[in-house]
C-alpha cells in the first residue's frame, strides 16, 4: 500500500496566527491623464491636491485665534494666504529638487548638473523642501513685515495633509517601497523584486500625514507662544520620519550609514533638536499672541501704570488740599500767614493800648 501523500500547509505567522497574505502592488500607470503629448502624472496631481488642501485649511486658520485678532501691520486676509502658498510652492519645488540632488546623489548631479532640471525624472527630498520653504517664508515675512515665526505658525498645521497626499503618490507609482518582511500585509512591488516588503509609503501616510495632522491641528487650536506650533511640527515630523525609516528600504546608492541609520534618519535628527530648542525658547517667553494682537493689553497696562502703587507718594492734589487745611483755609479759600514785620507792629500796638488803659484807670 502506497504511503499517503503529504499535503503542504501554509505556515502561519508566528505573531498573529494568520496565514500570510500574498499582496502584490497593482502596478498602476503613473500617468493619470494623457492629452496628446501632454502627460499629467499621479504624483503631480497629489502635489496639486496637497496645495489645494493647504489653501482651504489656511483660509480656515485665519478665522481662529490668534490670527483673527492680528491688526499689525495689517490683518491677515485671503490674498496673504495666496501669496504665502505661492512662496511655499516655489520653496518646495526648488528646495526639494536641490535637496535630493545634493543630499542623495551629489556625485552624479555635480557631474551632470543639467539633469537637476529634469523634474519629470523624479527625485524630491522632503528635508531639502523644508529648507527651501524656510527660505521662501523668510523672504515672505520680510516683505510683509511680519514675524517669521508668526508666518510658520500659520502654515505648519496644514503641511501634514500635503505630505499625506505625496505619500499616496509614491504608493501609486510603486516607488519608495519598504524593507523585506514576513508580516501578513507584506506586499510585492514588481519594480523591486518578488520579495514581500513593508508598504512603507502607507506607514508614512499614516504617521507623517494623518496622525501628525490630527495632533498638530488640535495643539494649534489653543493659544500658544510664538513659535511653539512650529516647534511641535519639527519634533513631530522628525520623530515619525525617524520611526518610519526603520521600515523603508534605504536608497540603493546610499544604503545604511553610520550606526545603521539611513540618510532620512540622519536628516531628521537635527529637525528634532531644532524643534526642542525652539519649543524651550518659546515656552520660556510665555504664552502670548503674535504681533498686533496685544494693542488692547498694552493700553490696559499703560492705564494701570498711571495708578499709584501701594505705599507710594501721594498725589499732588492731595498735597495741596492738606496744605490748604493746615493754613486755615475755609471753604477751599487760602488764608495767608502774617509776616514777621506785621507780627511786630501788631505786638507794639497791643502794648500801647494796655498802657493807656492803666493810666486811665
Amino acid at each position: 500500500m502506497a504511503p499517503a501523500e503529504r499535503v503542504a500547509v501554509p505556515r502561519r505567522s508566528w505573531h498573529t496566527g494568520l496565514v500570510p497574505l500574498t499582496l502584490t502592488h497593482p502596478g498602476w500607470d503613473p500617468v493619470a491623464v494623457r492629452l496628446g503629448p501632454l502627460q499629467i502624472h499621479w504624483y503631480a496631481l497629489m502635489y496639486l491636491l496637497g496645495f489645494v488642501i493647504a489653501y482651504v485649511l489656511l483660509r480656515r486658520r485665519l478665522h481662529h485665534p490668534p490670527f483673527d485678532r492680528i491688526s499689525k501691520p495689517r490683518p491677515w486676509v485671503g490674498d496673504d494666504v495666496e501669496n504665502l502658498l505661492i512662496a511655499s510652492i516655489v520653496g518646495v519645488m526648488v528646495g526639494g529638487r536641490l535637496g535630493y540632488c545634493l543630499f542623495y546623489q551629489p556625485g552624479h548631479y555635480l557631474t551632470y548638473p543639467l539633469e537637476m532640471f529634469f523634474l519629470w525624472e523624479g527625485g524630491m527630498s522632503f528635508h531639502g523642501g523644508a529648507i527651501g520653504v524656510t527660505l521662501a517664508l523668510l523672504m515672505f515675512a520680510l516683505r510683509a513685515k511680519r514675524p517669521f515665526l508668526e508666518v510658520t505658525d500659520l502654515l505648519v498645521p496644514a503641511v501634514p495633509l500635503g505630505l499625506a497626499a505625496g505619500r499616496i503618490g509614491n504608493f501609486i507609482n510603486g516607488e519608495l517601497w519598504g524593507r523585506p518582511t514576513a508580516v501578513p500585509w507584506g506586499m510585492i512591488f514588481p519594480m523591486a523584486d518578488s520579495t514581500p516588503r513593508h508598504p512603507s509609503q502607507l506607514y508614512q501616510f499614516a504617521l507623517e500625514g494623518l496622525l501628525l495632522f490630527v495632533l498638530l491641528w488640535a495643539y494649534a487650536r489653543r493659544e500658544r507662544a510664538l513659535g511653539e506650533v512650529s516647534a511641535f511640527f519639527l519634533v513631530g515630523y522628525g520623530l515619525f520620519r525617524f520611526i518610519a525609516e526603520f521600515f523603508r528600504e534605504p536608497d540603493d546608492f546610499l544604503g545604511l550609514l553610520s550606526f545603521n541609520l539611513s540618510m532620512g534618519q540622519w536628516l531628521s535628527i537635527p529637525m528634532v533638536m531644532a524643534g526642542l530648542l525652539l519649543w524651550a525658547v518659546s515656552r520660556r517667553r510665555g504664552v502670548h499672541a503674535p504681533s498686533g494682537v496685544s494693542d488692547r493689553a498694552i493700553e490696559e497696562q499703560d492705564a494701570d501704570g498711571d495708578a499709584p502703587e501701594a505705599g507710594g507718594e501721594p498725589e499732588v492734589e492731595n498735597d495741596s488740599a492738606t496744605s490748604e487745611e493746615s493754613n486755615g483755609g475755609v471753604d477751599g479759600e487760602l488764608v495767608a500767614e502774617p509776616t514777621p514785620t506785621e507780627e511786630a507792629a501788631s505786638g507794639s500796638k497791643e502794648a500801647e493800648s494796655d498802657m493807656e488803659e492803666r493810666s486811665g484807670g
